[in-house]
C-alpha cells in the first residue's frame, strides 16, 4: 500500500494574525523515490517566529515561502526508504522537512542537506530543534556578539522563549546581571526561579515600564532583543554609553510585515546619544561554528548549568496552533510539534 502524506500548503499571504484560511491541510500520495533520493518521515517539527516572516512577501534573508506549496520548516525525522548511501534507512536526521508527514530528501531541491544525528541520540529529538539546535545556537551567538562582562546589566526580551531563555542563562554564566522581560507573572517567576535570571519584568502588567526602570537603575549595557516595538523603544531609552544592542528578532511587528503599517522604532536616536551599537545577525550565517557551539551547549546542559524548556503539541494538525502560541506568549521555551502520537 502506498504511503499517504499530510501536508500544510500555504494558500495566501496572511493579513495580520495568521488564520485558518492561510493554510490548507492536504492529504496526498507519497511519490515513488528516484535515484539519489530518500524518504524521511517527520517526527518532530520546529515552529519558529520566522515562519510568519516566510509566509509574508516581506523581503527577508530567504525568499518568501511560495504559494500553493508545502510551508517551509525544519524538523527531525526518520529515514524510512532510501536510495542514498548517506541517508540509510533507520537513521534519525535533522533538516528541512517542511510542514508535512513525509519529505523526499533530494539535495537538488533542499536549502541545505539533511544531517544524520548520533545513534543513540544523546538527548530527546526535540532538543535538536531547541537547545541543541538552531534556537540554542542563536542564543549562544547573541551573547557572543553582545560580549556581556561581569557586572554588566543585560536585558533579554522574550526571556521565557526558546532563544531568550538560553541567551539569558549564558549571560549569567558570563557574570552579568540579567533582567528578563516575559509575559505574565507565572512565566516571570519561572524565568527567575528556574532559569536563574536576577529579575523579570511582566510585559502584560500595566506598569511594565516602571518595572523595567526599577530593574535597570544604572541603565542597560546589553540588550538581547527578540521583540521590538514599544518594549525595545523603552530599553533603548535606558541604554548606557557604549551599550550593545543585539538584534535577533522583532516578533511584535511580524504580523504587520508587508502591510505598510509597521510603526518602526521611535528611540533609535539613542544609539547616537549613547554611542551604542546595534548588530543584527542570523544563525545560518555561522554554520561553520555550529558543531563547536553545540558541543559547548551540550556540556552546559549535562553539567546542569543550562535549563531547557520545551512546549510540545501533539499532531501535525496542531502546527498552526503552535505558531499562534508564539505570538501570544503561551509557550514556555522551545515549541515543538510531535507530528504523530
Amino acid at each position: 500500500m502506498s504511503r499517504r502524506n499530510r501536508a500544510y500548503y500555504l494558500r495566501r499571504r496572511p493579513q495580520g494574525t495568521t488564520t485558518g484560511v492561510d493554510l490548507e491541510l492536504v492529504e496526498e500520495r507519497v511519490p515513488d523515490l528516484g535515484p539519489g533520493q530518500a524518504l524521511v518521515r517527520t517526527t518532530h517539527l520546529s515552529v519558529d517566529p520566522t515562519t510568519r516572516v516566510w509566509m509574508s512577501d516581506y523581503p527577508a534573508y530567504m525568499p518568501s515561502a511560495p504559494l500553493d506549496a508545502v510551508l517551509r520548516g525544519v524538523g527531525v525525522g526518520e529515514v524510512v526508504e532510501s536510495r542514498r548511501d548517506d541517508l540509510p534507512v533507520g537513521a534519525t536526521v535533522l533538516g528541512w522537512t517542511d510542514w508535512q508527514d513525509y519529505c523526499v530528501a533530494d539535495d537538488s531541491a533542499l536549502i541545505s542537506p539533511f544531517t544524520v544525528l548520533p545513534d543513540p541520540l544523546p538527548a530527546p529529538p526535540g532538543a535538536f530543534l531547541g537547545v541543541l539546535g538552531h534556537t540554542g545556537i542563536t542564543g549562544w551567538l547573541g551573547v557572543d556578539i553582545g560580549r556581556p562582562q561581569p557586572g554588566d546589566t543585560v536585558v533579554v526580551s522574550a526571556a521565557g522563549g526558546a532563544v531568550g531563555s538560553v541567551g539569558g542563562q549564558l549571560a549569567k554564566l558570563a557574570g552579568a546581571r540579567v533582567v528578563g522581560i516575559a509575559s505574565g507573572p507565572d512565566k516571570c517567576r519561572h524565568v527567575t526561579t528556574t532559569l536563574g535570571f536576577d529579575t523579570c519584568v511582566d510585559r502584560t502588567a500595566a506598569d511594565w515600564r516602571d518595572q523595567l526602570d526599577a530593574a535597570t537603575p544604572d541603565g542597560v549595557d546589553m540588550d538581547f532583543e527578540n521583540v521590538g516595538g514599544e518594549i525595545m523603544d523603552h530599553v533603548l531609552g535606558r541604554l548606557r554609553i557604549g551599550a550593545r544592542v543585539v538584534l535577533c528578532g522583532m516578533i511584535s511587528g511580524y504580523d504587520a510585515l508587508g502591510s505598510g503599517s509597521s510603526a518602526g522604532q521611535h528611540e533609535i536616536s539613542q544609539l547616537i546619544m549613547k554611542r551604542a551599537t546595534m548588530h543584527g545577525f542570523l544563525v545560518f550565517d555561522h554554520a561553520d561554528r555550529f558543531a563547536t557551539i553545540v558541543d559547548e551547549l551540550a556540556g552546559h546542559l549535562a553539567a546542569g548549568r543550562l535549563h531547557a524548556d520545551e512546549t510540545v503539541l501533539d499532531g501535525l494538525e496542531k502546527a498552526p496552533d503552535a505558531l499562534g502560541q508564539l505570538f501570544t506568549g503561551a509557550n514556555l521555551g522551545k515549541i515543538v510539534v510531535r507530528t504523530r502520537v
